[in-house]
């Protein structure tokens, strides 16, 4: 029987049958409900004896890893408390001996020599303590600013290093205050070791690439108070590892924060946006200096909708809603619609101006390139990435390639094989999904906010009807080029090659989203597709026959096969619902969903990037650094979409599917097809 199916059975019996047992001397409490015992104890001494017996692979958290240590007690996932009276408590079972950690943790971070440790919340149904831990714990954890409390964090991140040493802060080149704000940090901070710079009016590729070696952050909104007192607009970063707010990621997290009644967090996050917006000319991939050159998928005007539904119907809402429009506009004529964007096919693709590598990746990330074409020349790779970089060398073909790289990380699907080598050239099924759902929402405003027509500051007037037949004219170019008639799906086209790709991605599924598939389009897809990528665990990023055998020269990409991603699961369940597909969602939903709690009870409350959706398992390959599971003791971030897919997911369930979930039954159990 494997650990997972060890902790199911028994979970399944703690959580079915009344089981306290009648020991002298002993108070066991297991069943929720049934636990109204609160038992004091100390708090450093019982840490230390319960890490000490069942951490056995030292890695400060209790996990289903941690081995039983042959001939002891220790890692046989039983503990006894002693409480202060000197009676004692057993918690058994990976989950509460995890949340027992936790409330020793946190009482110890409180700085409390003993603590009323609380049954139910040792002994409460996953689906609970996790849903708490988001709600109350792991926003908080992930909310950052842009100032002076902010900055003392965002200096100690490695991605602020620099070659001479010092922490740069970059402000738009008309913001006076922010200018004088931060100056005024640097000046009596001497310990920030900080430079302001105030950017050009006009931002060319080549000056971003002259900022390589300086890196850092940019300043988003200062909020003046009445007092006098400034601060940044907070936001909420994807993973603790983060201090700069991120693109899509911040559409799905504004989702979770909403249904955790998280509202003027949201809408913070929003007016960060339109601060990027009005500054920088586009939603930024992050607020990073290197980030100038591209954005994100276009989820804003979905966003602002969101946090509107949750506003009060007065006059400082419609004057933020027009400041919204505004932004939206000028994001979606100027670089969406822009030179750069906007293909002869009428439809935009993702594009990266910026020049060579992206600095964000990992060290040592492009060395088998560098080789490839060293060896090519008759030099070795570290001579050949010197003379390349310095410029001493020019290769188009390496030059087309970093290209396509960065215009694949304005996708977000970074790394996925079906943009790795041609994504440039591409116009994509996500992008002109969001584009389509951008032309909609934008009639959406102006009609619903305005009455159906609003005169901008510049003076020119926007009609909703416009921007309809804007999204009616995208449509038709997305059934003519993308929709493949016989397969039943949409695919990528090469605008270049004047062909259809053939790559089987789970971004087939975002014309119904975002509303522009007709019902038989639906149909096919459900039909087609979903068969092709729905896993024991939920959504798939990509067929393994598309994603091809891995081999050194093919590695393993963290968008493909057999990972799968929050925004993706999120995206269908909401497609397939508006299509009438409400048992297919509520199904994908739970098992998603599933995923995430049985590995969080397997994980000391891990809440992960992403996951294996054939194993369901969150020990996975990472491309990236940190995916939310490395921490001490208990995690206070979780992963910000993740976190927000399990708020939503859970109001696609039904009160008996919630019972299923707590009770571990996997979906196979509980679905019939």
């Amino acid at each position: 029987m494997t650990p997972a199916r060890q902790f199911l059975s028994a979970a399944v019996a703690v959580f079915t049958i009344s089981m306290i047992a009648a020991i002298p001397g002993s108070h066991v409490c297991y069943c929720q409900g049934l636990t109204r015992t609160r038992v004091e104890v100390l708090v450093r001494p019982t840490l230390d004896s319960l890490i000490a017996k069942e951490d056995t692979d030292g890695d400060k958290k209790i996990t289903i890893d941690d081995p039983h240590v042959p001939g002891t007690d220790r890692g046989n996932k039983r503990f006894w408390i002693t409480s202060l009276d000197s009676r004692k408590y057993e918690v058994a079972e990976t989950y509460y001996l995890s949340n027992l950690l936790q409330s020793l943790k946190l009482a110890e971070d409180e700085g409390k020599d003993t603590v009323w440790l609380d049954g139910t919340r040792i002994f409460e149904p996953p689906v609970q303590h996790i849903s708490e831990s988001i709600k109350d714990l792991y926003w908080d954890g992930l909310t950052r600013r842009i100032d002076e409390g902010g900055l003392q964090n965002i200096f100690r991140d490695t991605k602020t290093r620099t070659i001479d040493g010092y922490n740069y802060v970059y402000v738009p080149h008309d913001d006076s205050m922010a200018y004088d704000y931060f100056s005024g940090i640097a000046a009596k901070r001497a310990d920030f070791k900080m430079k302001v710079v105030m950017l050009p009016a006009k931002i060319t590729p080549k000056y971003v690439e002259s900022l390589n070696e300086r890196a850092g952050i940019l300043s988003l909104k200062l909020v003046k108070s009445p007092e006098g007192k400034i601060e940044g607009a907070p936001f909420v970063v994807p993973g603790s590892r983060f201090n700069e707010m991120y693109g899509w990621d911040s559409y799905f997290i504004t989702l979770g924060l909403l249904e955790n009644g998280r509202v003027s967090l949201a809408k913070s996050m929003v007016d960060n946006f339109i601060y990027e917006i009005d500054n920088y000319g586009k939603i930024l991939n992050a607020n990073r200096i290197y980030y100038l050159t591209r954005s994100q998928p276009p989820f804003f005007t979905s966003m602002a909708m969101a946090v509107y539904r949750y506003l009060p119907r007065d006059t400082a809402t419609t004057a933020w809603l027009k400041e919204v429009l505004e932004a939206a506009i000028k994001q979606y004529d100027d670089y969406w619609m822009g030179p750069e964007h906007l293909t002869w096919t009428g439809l935009s693709r993702y594009y990266d101006d910026g020049i060579g590598p992206p600095p964000e990746v990992e060290p040592g990330r492009y060395n088998y390139l560098y080789a490839e074409y060293g060896k090519k020349c008759g030099m070795d790779a570290a001579k050949f990435e010197s003379d390349y970089l310095s410029g001493k060398l020019k290769v188009p073909a390496l030059d087309k390639f970093f290209t396509d790289d960065r215009s694949m990380r304005e996708s977000g699907h970074d790394a996925s094989y079906r943009l790795q080598y041609d994504c440039a050239e591409l116009v994509t099924v996500d992008l002109n999904s969001l584009l389509y759902k951008t032309e909609t929402n934008i009639a959406e405003i102006i009609s619903d906010g305005f009455g159906g027509d609003v005169k901008l500051d510049n003076g020119k007037i926007e009609k909703a009807s416009a921007w309809n037949e804007k999204a009616e004219r995208r449509k038709k170019l997305m059934t003519k080029y993308l929709w493949n008639q016989k397969r039943g799906m949409f695919f990528d086209y090469n605008f270049v090659k004047r062909k259809q790709t053939d790559y089987m991605s789970a971004t087939t599924f975002y014309p119904l989203w975002a509303g522009l598939a007709t019902k038989k389009q639906a149909e096919a897809l459900v039909r087609n597709a979903l068969p092709l990528l729905e896993m024991p665990g939920g959504i798939v990023g990509s067929t393994q026959e598309s994603r091809g055998p891995i081999t050194k020269d093919h590695p393993q990409t963290q968008w493909d096969y057999p990972f799968g991603w929050a925004p993706h699961q999120m995206l269908v369940w909401a497609g397939l619902k508006d299509y009438g597909f409400g048992k297919l969602s509520r199904e994908l939903a739970y098992r998603w969903l599933y995923t995430i709690t049985i590995n969080a009870c397997n994980y000391n409350a891990t809440i992960a990037e992403k996951y294996d959706m054939v194993n369901r398992s969150s020990q996975v390959f990472a491309e990236y650094g940190n995916v939310g599971t490395k921490f001490s003791y208990i995690t206070r971030q979780g992963f910000g979409w993740t976190n927000a897919s399990y708020a939503v997911g859970l109001t696609y369930l039904t009160k008996k599917l919630i019972e299923g979930l707590n009770r571990l039954i996997p979906p196979e159990w509980v679905f019939e097809r």
